[in-house]
C-alpha cells in the first residue's frame, strides 16, 4: 500500500519562562490548520506528540509536562494599537485535546521576541539598540500583553545575566505588563471575584467546605489555605505527584470551584477544560529547600505558594498563576493577602518549588468593585531551535 510521505512546516521551539513551545506563524501553518477547528486541533497533536497512552511524547515535541505540552501561533495584529496577535493552546498528553480556555504567561515571554525575529513588528518600531515594545492581543482571553524585548546591534538579545528560579541558565530579562488582567471569563461576567466575595465557603464533596479565593487575573485561579488540605505549602513535586489520592483531591477542588466560578455547568464538564481553572494553596513564610538544592529562608519571601497544572504540582510557577497570584496579594482579605501578611502592597516575592519570582499589581478600590490596571513580572526567552517540524502529511 501507499505511504504518506511526511510535510515539513515552519517552526521554532522556543523557552519561555519556565515552559516550553513550539512557535508558528500562521501563514505557516497548512490551509486547513489557519483556522480554528479539529484539523489545527489534530495537527497540533501530532506535533506535540499527543495522545500518548504511555504519557512520554516520544513520537513528537512534547516533554511529558504541562509545562513541555504548548503550542503557540502568531500573526500580525488587525487591531489597532497592536502589533501581533498571540494563541496558546495548551496540548494534553495522554488524550486528544486541545485547550485553548487560557493564556501561558511564561510563553507570553517569548512572544515579542519571536515576532520580532520573524518579521512580524514594524521595523521602525523595533530600535537598532534598545528596548523594543511589543504590543501583543493575547487572543484566548482577550488581553493586552506589553512586551519589553531587549535589542542589540539590531538583533533580539537572548543572552543575559537575569536569573529565573526554575530555569538553569542565565539569559536577557524580557519584562512583561499583563494590562486589565481580570479574564473575562465566559459564565462568569468579566468579573475578578465571580461569586461577588474575596473569600468564599467552597463545599468539595469527598473533601469538605474550604476557605477559597476564586479570581479571574491572569487566569481563573481558586486560592486555598495549604493547611487546610493537611499541606504545608514546602512540597515540592514528588510529594504530591505520586500521590494519586491528592491529585484527585485537587482535582475534585478544581472542578467544584469551576463550577462556583461559573467557568463550567456541570462536574463532568471539567475533563474538557483542563488548563483552567488553576488551583493553587498558600501558607505563611517558612524556610524549606527548592528542587536545585537552593535553600529559600522565610526572610526572603512574603508568603508560600504552589499550583496545580493540568493535574500535576508544577515544577515552579505558571506565569498567568503568578499574575494571579500579585492581584489578590494586592487585594487585602484575599487568602494570598492574609498569607503575606495582610494590608495595602503592590508587589510580594513569593517561594515557589524551584525558588522564589517577585510580581508586582496595581490595585484600587472602585466602590465595592477591585479593579487592577496591570501586573508586572520579569522572565526570560531564548531560541532553542528553529527551522521545520514535521509530520505525516495524513494527520490532520
Amino acid at each position: 500500500m501507499p505511504h504518506v510521505p511526511q510535510i515539513r512546516i515552519p517552526a521554532t521551539y522556543l523557552r519561555g519562562g519556565t515552559s516550553k513551545g513550539v512557535f508558528f506563524r500562521l501563514q505557516d501553518l497548512p490551509t486547513a490548520a489557519q483556522t480554528p477547528g479539529a484539523a489545527r486541533d489534530k495537527l497540533l497533536l501530532r506535533v506535540i506528540g499527543s495522545p500518548d497512552p504511555y504519557g512520554k511524547q516520544i513520537d513528537g515535541m512534547g516533554a511529558a509536562t504541562s509545562s513541555t505540552s504548548k503550542s503557540v501561533i502568531i500573526s500580525k495584529s488587525t487591531r489597532p494599537d497592536h502589533d501581533v496577535d498571540y494563541l496558546f493552546g495548551q496540548v494534553s498528553i495522554d488524550s486528544a485535546f486541545v485547550d485553548w480556555s487560557g493564556n501561558c504567561g511564561n510563553l507570553s515571554a517569548a512572544v515579542g521576541p519571536f515576532a520580532v525575529a520573524n518579521g512580524l513588528v514594524d521595523p521602525a518600531r523595533v530600535p537598532h539598540n534598545g528596548v523594543a515594545i511589543v504590543r501583543i492581543w493575547q487572543a484566548n482571553i482577550g488581553k493586552t500583553i506589553i512586551g519589553h524585548v531587549p535589542i542589540t546591534d539590531g538583533h533580539v538579545q537572548e543572552t543575559g545575566d537575569f536569573e529565573l528560579d526554575g530555569v538553569t541558565f542565565p539569559a536577557a530579562e524580557v519584562q512583561l505588563e499583563f494590562m486589565d488582567p481580570a479574564a473575562e471569563e465566559e459564565g462568569a461576567g468579566g468579573a475578578m471575584f465571580p461569586t461577588g466575595q474575596l473569600v468564599d465557603d467552597l463545599v468539595v464533596p469527598g473533601v469538605g467546605t474550604l476557605r477559597a479565593t476564586m479570581i479571574n487575573a491572569g487566569i481563573p485561579t481558586i486560592f486555598i489555605n495549604a493547611d487546610s488540605v493537611g499541606l504545608t505549602g514546602t512540597e515540592l513535586q514528588d510529594a504530591l505527584n505520586g500521590d494519586a489520592a491528592k491529585l484527585a483531591m485537587f482535582e475534585t477542588i478544581r472542578t467544584h470551584g469551576a463550577i462556583r466560578m461559573g467557568l463550567i455547568r456541570d462536574p463532568s464538564e471539567a475533563a474538557k477544560r483542563q488548563h483552567t481553572p488553576k488551583v493553587a494553596f498558600v501558607a505563611p513564610p517558612a524556610d524549606y529547600t527548592a528542587s536545585s538544592g537552593k535553600q529559600v529562608a522565610a526572610k526572603d519571601v512574603d508568603l508560600l505558594v504552589r499550583a496545580m497544572s493540568m493535574g500535576k504540582l508544577h515544577h515552579a510557577m505558571m506565569g498567568t498563576a503568578a499574575v494571579a497570584i500579585g492581584t489578590a496579594a494586592a487585594i487585602p482579605g484575599t487568602l494570598v493577602n492574609l498569607a503575606a501578611g495582610g494590608g495595602a502592597r503592590e508587589a510580594v516575592r513569593f517561594g515557589h518549588p524551584s525558588g522564589t519570582l517577585r510580581v508586582g499589581a496595581e490595585a484600587r478600590q472602585e466602590g465595592s468593585d477591585w479593579v487592577v490596571k496591570r501586573a508586572i513580572m520579569s522572565r526570560s526567552a531564548r531560541v532553542l531551535m528553529e527551522g521545520f517540524v514535521r509530520v505525516p502529511g495524513d494527520c490532520f
